[in-house]
């Protein structure tokens, strides 16, 4: 099914079970309103499909118009879609609309902040599999919107190895980083394999060992950067742990290729977001 309709139709099954008691009892079905979805903060635009569908999902031929896209900067104040019909089905999809647009924008906000802060480097900011449970390509979707890009979607389209996989090789010669490559690379040739290194010399054995990429986990900067020389035109190098806004410049200045950023979706806050009707 859709990720889209299917999360509408489980949001709005969650919000309005059985009826929206408050407006069956005080909408006349003939009522009309027109409603503009307002940002009230400076934002990067995220969600406008969810929303639109959460509306149509109540009553098809009610009227929107986008007055924006995702992907772009809203200042405060700016109209991002404008919905007129009937007043039932718009006070009924009021809360599931905002919802998604400003959990999402919220993404795409945060997101576009560490992009700019790295603005001129090499270095991508990539997000994580840290995400809302069922929401992961929405919320991977709006980490696009803020010019940020996707790591694996899931444990099934990428290989990494991280310390928790070594410990099963603990013992296996040459070492531990390198076996597990080898056996990666026999179980699925065609994946890409990528290898955390919490010291400068797991990462001399992932690059021996032929991995694609390396992550860096929780390394100085100074050991960030020796490992970059290390890798240099060999392996792609990703940073990573508590990365911030305060500290992804001077990680992208180590010259690494990838920094993931784990609370582009686990810590973003929703941005403000309203409806306002005139009926």
């Amino acid at each position: 099914m859709d990720v889209v309709k299917h999360a509408v139709q489980l949001a709005l099954a969650e919000d309005i079970g059985p009826g929206d008691v408050t407006t069956l009892a005080t909408v006349p079905p003939s009522a009309c309103a027109m409603a503009h979805m307002r940002a009230r903060e400076p934002l990067t635009l995220a969600g406008l499909d969810l929303a639109e569908a959460t509306f149509r999902a109540l009553a098809s031929d009610l009227r929107i118009s986008r007055q924006t896209e995702d992907g772009q900067c809203v200042a405060a104040n700016a109209v991002i879609l404008q919905i007129s019909g009937a007043a039932r089905p718009l006070l009924s999809g009021e809360r599931v609309a905002l919802n998604f647009v400003q959990r999402l924008s919220g993404i795409a906000t945060l997101t576009a902040q560490f992009v700019e802060a790295v603005r001129g480097s090499s270095a991508q900011i990539l997000d994580t599999r840290k995400t809302t449970p069922g929401w992961r390509q929405l919320e991977k979707y709006a980490v696009t919107c803020g010019g940020g890009h996707n790591h694996r979607f899931g444990l099934f389209d990428q290989i990494l190895i991280k310390d928790n996989h070594l410990a099963s090789f603990a013992g296996e010669l040459p070492d531990a980083v390198t076996a597990a490559v080898r056996q990666a690379r026999q179980g699925f040739p065609q994946l890409k394999i990528e290898v955390e290194a919490d010291t400068l010399e797991q990462v001399d054995q992932a690059i021996t060992a032929g991995a694609d990429r390396i992550l860096l986990d929780n390394m100085s900067l100074e050991q960030m950067r020796l490992a970059v020389q290390k890798c240099q035109g060999r392996v792609q190098t990703e940073a990573s742990g508590g990365v911030t806004l305060a500290t992804v410049r001077a990680i992208a200045e180590t010259g690494v290729d990838f920094i993931s950023v784990g609370a582009l979706t686990h810590s973003a806050r929703a941005v403000d977001v309203g409806l306002d009707f005139a009926l």
